[in-house]
């Protein structure tokens, strides 16, 4: 075993290090406490196979199932596998094989070292965790517009001709404003996708920020019975931004304030009190507001309140958006009681949209 303050000591994963005649030649602290291997005796200058204590779900062990002295002289390395510790931990194995350079003939020659890498397996658990939430949450979320866009269709078709006309514009208005839903998850989405990988594109150009807050005060409005309240400052100028991203960014905080708050909803636009070339939108509500240690999650990515359900997506989105336009994003307490949400925009150099 290494010394300590050995190099293989300050890695942050196991390594075992076999030799020619597959006996072990270095292991870390890290390797020999995952093994639970005694300081006595030694490892050094056991088989592999003696020091290397992984079993799969079936019991094999790691050195009868991978064979890395055997096998094809071109295999030089095995990729990354799981097996179970002692105590039944899993940790994630990859291992190189070292062999001879080529010689005369062309041919690889045999295997030199067999060096291996032990990596807790509790980064990969929680990964497959965070994509089975997500496998959950979308089904969810989707599942409940389709069914409503399937359920209308089927009655339209099976009894069309005993609905007047009234019942089948309110199916075909319900079942429509589902589609729409469903075309904004997956536009959601996408977003995610594309924020996550740095390839958010925007198509900037001057934008009436009133106005888009009208628009989205309006087409909310439509759908819920809370009261909401759009005021201006007086001679705004237009905004530098990609007209769709500022409707999303205002619609997703207006309806999270719908959901999550109670009350009327108000939304202000006017020019930010710091800096004269960015405007403001503070949309607030007359509920509980977000407590101070949960600010900064909500703008992760499926974080949802204790009431009100959503994909959990809305605020991520928004923040990606608005720091995309150089923009922030600020969670704060309305005066009185309830949340408050800030956005801010760059003013635009000439007016547009």
């Amino acid at each position: 075993m290494s010394e300590p303050g050995d190099t293989l000591d300050l890695l942050p994963d196991g390594v075992v290090v076999a030799d020619a005649d597959g006996r072990v030649c270095a292991i870390n602290r890290v390797a020999a406490d995952m093994l639970d291997l005694p300081a006595t005796p030694s490892p050094l200058g056991r088989p592999l196979a003696e020091v290397l204590t992984l079993r799969d779900h079936h019991g094999a062990a790691w050195t009868d199932t991978n064979q890395p002295y055997g096998g094809l002289r071109t295999r030089t390395a095995i990729p990354e596998q799981t097996w179970l510790l002692p105590e039944g931990t899993e940790v994630l194995v990859t291992a190189r094989l070292h062999r001879l350079p080529r010689s005369g003939s062309g041919q690889i020659g045999a295997v030199q070292a067999v060096a291996l890498s032990l990596r807790s397996g509790r980064g990969r658990a929680r990964l497959d965790r965070d994509r089975s939430d997500l496998v959950a949450t979308l089904a969810h979320e989707l599942r409940s517009p389709l069914t409503g866009v399937k359920g209308f269709v089927h009655v339209l078709l099976n009894r069309w001709d005993q609905l007047n006309d009234d019942q089948k514009r309110l199916m075909l208005t319900t079942a429509g404003a589902d589609a729409d839903r469903l075309s904004r998850l997956i536009v959601e989405l996408l977003d995610v996708a594309r924020i996550d990988t740095g390839r958010l594109q925007l198509h900037r150009r001057p934008v009436d920020l009133v106005r888009k807050a009208v628009q989205a005060q309006q087409s909310i409005s439509v759908a819920t019975s809370t009261p909401i309240e759009v005021s201006v400052a007086d001679d705004l100028p237009p905004v530098d931004a990609d007209p769709d991203k500022v409707m999303q960014v205002l619609t997703n905080v207006i309806e999270n304030a719908v959901r999550h708050g109670a009350g009327t909803v108000r939304v202000h636009v006017d020019h930010l009190a710091e800096d004269a070339g960015w405007l403001a939108v503070s949309v607030t509500d007359e509920g509980d507001g977000i407590p101070a240690e949960l600010r900064k999650r909500v703008f992760t990515k499926f974080w949802t309140a204790a009431r009100g359900g959503g994909s959990g997506l809305g605020l991520y989105i928004v923040h990606g958006l608005v720091r995309a336009h150089g923009g922030t994003v600020v969670i704060g307490e309305r005066p009185g009681g309830g949340a408050q949400v800030v956005t801010t925009w760059p003013v635009a150099a000439e007016a547009g949209e």
